[in-house]
């Protein structure tokens, strides 16, 4: 009877799962989405207590407790700027549990050698020991990465030496079969967490969305392979929607980058020179360029990374809130890589209360940067560098830009003249519609506002 109840349960929080992810997909319902989906794993949590021969309760509880207590208090302090890390953070833990549940039954298997697991069991757990292993170090090394606690790092024959620890890693797994060794075990995981590590080490801050949304896929993949180990349901039909999803905005991302899977792994995004520029790039003062925001009909935001370092999205808002009130036409053009995450900046934007028909994608914007009078970057760099489109020995050539360059006149906010991940200049910054306005992103729309509430 129990069973019964287990499965019927399983089967709901499925249902839950795959209704929350729908929901997901739009930013009016994906608050209620996230909770759906919520519910859907607390409900698989704990009918999975009235399963068979289960024992430690207690140290099952206390895990749990220690673990939501550590995930509210993180989760109520994080601050939206540094959603990525952690993302990457709970991925690696998704993909850290897929491997610490593999382990379990590697090392049964090693102490009791008078069993024999079948074929296909031992190549499911093994690949998903395999998988979430490499997501579980790939994406703690992200998390350091991203909080600019470690640089990228190159050394000779770096793919080459990658690719022979994966095969040792493989090797090691097959070998594990046929000799029940726990050395051989602890080599396994070893290779295997190396990998992740090696693998992550020299993938540049621009592919990171791309990484990010793999490593996502990797663990749902790892959880569905134990899934199938341990003969649960609730495991294989979420691990499998998790890596559906996850592959699917992989390759999204990948192609909004105009690069392939195999370039984000095995080739460094950046480092080319491209085109040496000529030229000088013109600067103009905060209050000079808040004063021409008064005499147009059309303003267009873009916002990037360095408006999510600034944490400027209130502020962001506020001028825009400013211009709406004036009968200005104002939009936000969202690249699908800004930032360090798919989405970072639509989550920074909701978080300021920008409303959804304010927010467009590039696809849907595009065409209308040259009808805009003044088009607004906000800490962007590659992903609005016309190079993209013109420069064929740039790194970035051919990857889909915002048509910013297409606006009758350019603002472009910036810290100082450094250069984007792809490490070259961007042309967009001497055109000669393009001023720069330098200095910090929140202190310049704070001036702006300022300028411009004095001059009402």
């Amino acid at each position: 009877m129990h069973n019964i109840i287990i499965q019927i349960v399983y089967y709901a929080s499925a249902i839950l799962f795959i209704l929350g992810l729908k929901r997901m997909s739009s930013p009016k319902t994906a608050t209620s989405g996230i909770q759906w989906a919520g519910i859907g794993m607390l409900l698989a949590v704990i009918v999975t207590f009235l399963s068979p021969n289960m024992h430690n309760f207690a140290l099952m509880l206390l895990a749990i407790a220690i673990g939501s207590m550590v995930a509210w208090m993180a989760a109520k302090k994080v601050a939206m700027t540094a959603m990525p890390e952690m993302i990457a953070m709970y991925n690696g833990m998704g993909g850290g549990a897929a491997a610490a549940i593999a382990a379990i039954e590697l090392f049964k298997l090693s102490a009791d050698t008078a069993t024999a697991m079948p074929i296909t069991t031992f190549i499911l757990a093994i690949s998903g020991a395999l998988i979430g292993g490499i997501s579980f170090s790939g994406s703690i090394l992200a998390f350091f990465k991203l909080r600019d606690w470690l640089k990228n790092i190159y050394f000779p024959m770096q793919q080459v030496v990658n690719l022979c620890i994966l095969a040792a890693a493989i090797l090691l797994g097959a070998l594990s079969y046929f000799w029940h060794s726990n050395f051989i075990i602890i080599l396994f995981f070893a290779a295997s967490l190396s990998y992740g590590i090696l693998m992550t080490m020299s993938i540049g801050g621009a592919d990171m969305p791309v990484v990010i949304s793999l490593y996502n896929a990797f663990t749902g993949l790892a959880v569905a392979c134990e899934g199938f180990v341990l003969n649960n349901i609730a495991l294989i039909i979420a691990g499998t929607i998790v890596g559906s999803a996850g592959t699917l905005l992989t390759m999204l991302m990948a192609k909004a980058m105009n690069r392939s899977l195999v370039g984000v792994l095995f080739a460094r995004f950046g480092g080319g020179n491209g085109t040496i520029v000529e030229g000088t790039t013109k600067s103009m003062e905060i209050e000079d360029a808040a004063v021409m925001l008064n005499y147009v009909n059309k303003v267009v935001f873009v916002p990037g990374y360095g408006m999510a370092v600034a944490q400027a999205q209130q502020k962001v808002w506020e001028l825009a809130s400013l211009l709406l009130e004036k009968g200005i036409d104002v939009k936000f053009a969202i690249h699908p890589v800004a930032g360090r995450m798919p989405g970072h900046m639509n989550v920074l934007l909701a978080e300021a209360g920008v409303p959804y028909e304010y927010i467009l994608d590039m696809e849907d914007i595009n065409n209308d940067f040259q009808n805009t009078d003044i088009a607004i970057v906000i800490g962007a760099n590659d992903v609005v560098n016309p190079a993209a489109r013109t420069d064929k020995t740039s790194p970035i050539y051919g990857m889909p830009i915002l048509n910013v360059d297409h606006a009758k006149q350019i603002f472009v906010i910036k810290r100082g003249k450094g250069k984007g991940y792809a490490g070259i200049e961007n042309l967009l910054f001497f055109n000669d519609k393009c001023r720069m306005v330098y200095g910090d992103a929140k202190q310049v729309m704070t001036k702006m506002i300022q300028t411009l509430k004095e001059q009402e």
